[in-house]
């Protein structure tokens, strides 16, 4: 953080989502942070990247991002899932050219307003200075709500759902919520592969257990 960002939290000091009580430069207070269901880094090794268990308050705050408008909790779990990947073992190609969220199809993302993966990614491409590409990806098809559904109704109805611009060479991390039979992760990570992809990586806040 800059010293500009440190006066401003002191100035203007944000207020946690979880408790209300201060919170410094972040949404969530470290009491707060400390307590969240965490998943051992060595469980979120690879090609998937989910540093949190989607158990209480996460999911409350998940839910409240992606249907209630929280946008200040799509801010909040961006944060969290920023500050677990910058404890990754730096190196060459630790990071990834482009990050790309999951996206809406157009129809919902004009009755939501805004896409939470989106919102969710802005923080991490920030704090680890990796280039946000939204437009690298589209869904073509509006797909059903994927809650609810079993892992065989997840991979059908997510079938041709995403098209990709070229991405040639491009090393790509997806950015997601919640991951819970990694269907939604995998429909669009093959989509850009077939756009050329080198690899991905798929980057969520937090997974089902």
């Amino acid at each position: 953080m800059s010293k500009v960002d440190d006066l401003l939290a002191w100035l203007l000091p944000q207020c946690c989502v979880l408790c209300a009580g201060p919170g410094g430069r972040r949404l969530i207070c470290a009491p707060c942070a400390a307590d969240l269901p965490r998943i051992p880094v060595s469980a979120g090794a690879g090609t998937v990247f989910a540093p949190l268990a989607y158990e209480y308050p996460v999911d409350r705050l998940v839910q409240g991002a992606k249907f209630h408008q929280r946008l200040p909790y799509a801010r909040a779990l961006g944060e969290l899932l920023a500050e677990a990947l910058a404890t990754r073992p730096a190196g060459p190609g630790t990071w990834p050219d482009v990050l790309v969220p999951v996206p809406l199809h157009e129809r919902r993302l004009a009755a939501r307003g805004y896409n939470q993966a989106l919102e969710i990614a802005r923080p991490v491409a920030g704090r680890l200075g990796v280039r946000l590409a939204p437009r690298l990806a589209r869904r073509i098809v509006a797909t059903a709500e994927q809650s609810g559904l079993s892992r065989a109704a997840r991979r059908r109805n997510l079938r041709g759902a995403f098209t990709a611009r070229d991405c040639r060479g491009l090393h790509v991390a997806v950015v997601d919520d919640v991951i819970t039979t990694g269907s939604t992760v995998a429909a669009l990570a093959r989509a850009l592969r077939q756009a050329g992809a080198a690899s991905v990586e798929a980057w969520a806040v937090a997974r089902t257990l």
